[in-house]
């Protein structure tokens, strides 16, 4: 199989800098607000993050893949003197915790690096990092061709969503909010 080159883009994270504002907390929130900007929610934020105050330890995580199942590591690691648990670094949304998950809904949560109409010239939890401890960065990696297409939404996971959403309020409910979505187009 070929390669293609894909832009990839990540949040870097300077565990020294951070000092548990939460700011990143805030912005995402209210960016994903069902209204944009109407609320905030820090459950609905991408990004989460990890205190433990009397340690010392703040430690900024954002959403990555949904996983179906949880992992078996429960390990602890000894980072420069600080103890973290693996969760910690953990950025799935899996059935073993609550984080990154949409609190209505209950379906995962991913970080969409704030891309919007227009876009973005960085994420929003960037922009508004008050320690600079988030920085943004794209690259180009290669990639086989044909897996750029595995990370987009399938129709198996969107499946699973409306499935999460009709046990969750019923197939009415969901089709009177239906009916009115497509009132408001």
């Amino acid at each position: 199989m070929a390669k293609v080159k894909k832009k990839v883009k990540v949040i870097n994270i300077d565990l020294e800098k951070c000092n548990g504002c939460r700011a990143c907390e805030v912005i995402c929130s209210a960016f994903h607000a069902p209204e944009k900007y109407s609320l905030n929610n820090p459950a609905r934020s991408r990004i989460r993050m990890i205190r433990k105050p009397l340690d010392d330890i703040y430690l900024p995580v954002y959403a990555g893949e949904y996983t179906a199942s949880e992992c078996m590591g429960r390990d602890k690691y000894v980072i420069d003197g600080r103890e973290y648990d693996e969760c910690d670094f953990c950025r799935a949304s899996c059935p073993s915790r609550e984080a990154f998950k949409e609190p209505d809904s209950g379906l995962p949560l991913k970080c969409d690096m704030c891309e919007d109409d227009p876009p973005q010239e960085e994420p929003l939890c960037v922009k508004w990092c008050l320690s600079d401890a988030l920085t943004y960065e794209e690259r180009e990696e290669e990639v086989e061709e044909g897996e750029e297409q595995a990370q987009d939404l399938t129709q198996e996971e969107m499946e699973r969503g409306l499935k999460a959403l009709a046990d969750k309020y019923g197939l009415d409910e969901m089709a009177n909010i239906m009916a009115r979505m497509l009132k408001k187009e």
